[in-house]
Order: structure tokens, then sequence, then C-alpha cells
């Protein structure tokens, strides 16, 4: 099944359930969106958090977005790490009720109410033709008149907002759990490497290591000797493959260095997944000829080690 199609839940998955949840408690503190006050939505918010996020889908912004609105509007300053620690800690405890502490966060979080208060009572204001505005959307174009219309409707203004916050589709998802996603093609590696007993050296982002200008994710057996380095990656987005193949390019002709074809200083393996790499022949041509054949998807990467020199450190 492609990683295009089936995407990890990950631990700040938030459920239909638990999301409509947090509507129909925006919509009774409201009393069904005609009652739009700070004070009414604060006390539904700590109550039940996740009435936040919902509030955030009406608008349809993400968390850094509306952070930065609100500093704007309300003069209160919300760092974009505040506005994603804050929507967070929503996602992994939904229903759990928010602790006052008159603090920094509480105010940060009553800044953000007031934003989008002011937002939803004015609507979408007139810009040029060829401009579009972002709160210029069906259900709040006309500010709170076109919201309680779209909550009136048959058909669940819940899903629609719902739908809202997973994205195109499932963009804010899929923005959420990047980092657990990029991970599975080195999680792969690494049960290999540790299955093997494989001493090997796992890089950090934008590490340094000498005699690389970027350091490769996976360097056998350490960087004082590498003789095998690994660059991996997921990807969907065929721009992304290509830069990775760049990089891969690269390495292989570092590896020539002052050395003659038949005898590299390392040797260049690519383990790769996702759909971006599959758009372009002629990349996974260039892909192949750096790394002299040693390409490995999800699929065959149980060949890793006896199909590359990584057999030669094998110790189990």
């Amino acid at each position: 099944m492609s990683e295009f199609l089936v995407m990890p839940k990950g631990p700040g998955f938030v459920e239909f359930p638990v999301f409509e949840a947090g509507y129909e408690a925006l919509k009774r503190a409201t009393n069904g969106f005609e009652r739009v006050t700070p004070d009414a939505i604060v006390s539904a918010v700590y109550e039940t958090p996740i009435a936040l996020i919902v509030l955030r889908c009406i608008l349809g912004f993400t968390p850094p977005e509306w952070a930065y609105h609100a500093t704007r509007h309300t003069g209160v300053e919300i760092a974009q790490s505040a506005a994603r620690s804050i929507d967070r800690k929503i996602r992994m405890n939904p229903t759990g009720p928010l602790k006052r502490s008159e603090g920094v966060t509480d105010a940060r979080i009553r800044a953000l109410i007031e934003d989008a208060c002011d937002i939803l009572h004015g609507g979408a204001p007139s810009v040029p033709e060829d401009r579009l505005h972002r709160i210029d959307k069906a259900d709040t174009a006309a500010g709170l008149v076109g919201v309680r219309s779209f909550a009136d409707l048959v058909a669940p203004y819940s899903v629609l907002l719902y739908e809202r916050f997973l994205g195109r589709p499932f963009a804010g998802h899929r923005d959420s759990i990047s980092e657990l996603v990029g991970n599975i093609v080195e999680n792969a590696i690494e049960d290999v490497l540790t299955r093997a007993g494989i001493s090997y050296r796992k890089t950090k982002r934008a590490e340094r290591l000498p005699g690389f200008d970027q350091a490769p994710d996976f360097v056998i057996p350490n960087e004082i000797n590498p003789q095998i380095v690994i660059e991996a990656k997921l990807t969907e987005d065929d721009g992304t493959a290509r830069d990775k193949v760049t990089r891969v390019q690269h390495l292989g002709a570092l590896s020539l260095t002052g050395r003659s074809p038949d005898d590299p200083k390392f040797e260049v393996v690519a383990c790769i997944a996702g759909r971006g790499f599959g758009v372009r022949r002629e990349d996974m041509k260039k892909l192949i000829l750096a790394t002299r054949g040693k390409v490995f998807t999800l699929q065959n990467m149980h060949q890793l080690v006896e199909s590359t020199r990584l057999r030669e450190y094998r110790s189990r």
C-alpha cells in the first residue's frame, strides 16, 4: 500500500467524535453562534480544550497564521512556536480541562480567542478583484450570519469543519506527523543494521561531519572511518525527491575525489520510499548511476546488507 494513501495517526491524532464534542461545546457556549464573545468562548475552551482547535478551523488558519494575526491585532506577543505548543498540548489531551494560571499562556489563549471573535463579527472585507481574502469562505464571508447558516444546515457543519481541520485533504494531519512519516525509512534501516550487528552512526539534522559539507543520514562504521554512507528519504513530492537525488549525486562525486571509479572513498547507498521518486524516470536513472545500483525501497530493504559492503561489517 502506498505511503501516499496510508498515514500513521500518531499520538496527537484527533478522532472525529472528540472534534465534534469540541464543536458542540463551542456551539452551546455561543448559543448557536448568536453570542460570540471572548468570555463565553474562553470558558468553553478551558472546559473542553478541543473547542479552541474547532474555532481555529472556522477561521481556516494554521496555528502560526493565527498567532501572527492575533499578535498584530491584539498586541499580545504570540510566537509561532508558542501557538504550535498550545495546539499540540490540546491535541495530546483534547478533552482534559485546561488549568488557569493567569500566566502568559492564558493571555495568549485569550488573545487568540479575542482575535477570532473580531474576525467572525467582521466577516470578509472588500479586496481588489485580483485578490482573495482568507475569510472569504462560504461559512465566514458574511461573518456570523454565514456561520449560523452553516451550523443550521442539514449537512452537519461539524463535518465540514473536521475536513478543514484535516486539510487539503489531510494536510493538517500530514504536517503534524511529517517527522513520524519521514522516520519510516530511517527506522527500517536502523532495524536492518541492528539485527545484523553492524556499527553505524546516525546523524542529526544540520549536523556537521568532517569531510562532508552536508552530513549523510547514516555513516558506517563511523564518521572517523566512513566506508558506507546511506541517504534515506520518504517523499510524495517529486521536487523533494529531485533534491535528494542531487544530494546523492554529490556524495557519489565526493566519494571519487582523487580516486578511480573502481576504488571510491566510500560506498554510497540510497534508501527511498514514496511516489515522489516514481514521477520522473530520469531522476531514478541518476540515482541508480550515482549509487551504482545500490538503491533500496521498503520492499527490498531485507537485501540491504547482503547487496552492499555492509556485509563486511556484519557481526551476527
